[in-house]
């Protein structure tokens, strides 16, 4: 159903792409609105290697939550901040790009342990992200988890 990737020589390994999933922040997360359009919006993510979903969460309305209620396909798109060899002008990235479909996650406990670990991932220390569990939006958070069903990853070079 997915097709190969074309440039295979620049392929990195599934391992890499979950480094790049489980150390990096910010990732474009794409769906299909109503109208058949692409809608990608910039998100913060949590990548659980033992369950290999990827957890974010959304207000419970509105134009990506109408999208994901009409069609459950998604795909998302991160970088690592990449680097240069020593004399190249030019910068060497990986990004991942992964397609799945998406899961409205109703299990409070689940909900409750995977924006605690979101938090751990962007918060500066943990009175921070117990002070963000207590908040009174927490009540207000759908949580949303990715279920890969594909997953590449590539080295790209600028030159």
């Amino acid at each position: 159903m997915f097709p190969e990737m074309r440039r295979f020589k620049q392929q990195v390994s599934e391992s890499d792409c979950q480094k790049i999933l489980t150390e990096e922040k910010r990732a474009a997360f794409s769906v299909i609105d109503h109208d058949g359009y692409p809608y990608t919006i910039p998100i913060n993510f949590y990548y659980d290697e033992n369950d290999h979903r990827i957890y974010l969460h959304s207000a419970k309305a509105g134009h990506k939550m109408d999208a994901l209620k009409n069609c459950d396909k998604v795909c998302l798109t991160t970088w690592n901040q990449g680097f240069k060899k020593d004399g190249d002008w030019e910068w060497n990235a990986t990004s991942v790009v992964v397609f799945g479909k998406i899961k409205f996650v109703e299990d409070q406990k689940l909900i409750s342990d995977r924006l605690r670990k979101m938090a751990s991932k962007y918060y500066p220390n943990q009175a921070e992200v117990e002070a963000g569990m207590t908040s009174p939006a927490f009540n207000h958070v759908q949580m949303l988890a990715i279920e890969i069903e594909h997953m590449t990853g590539k080295l790209v070079n600028e030159k």
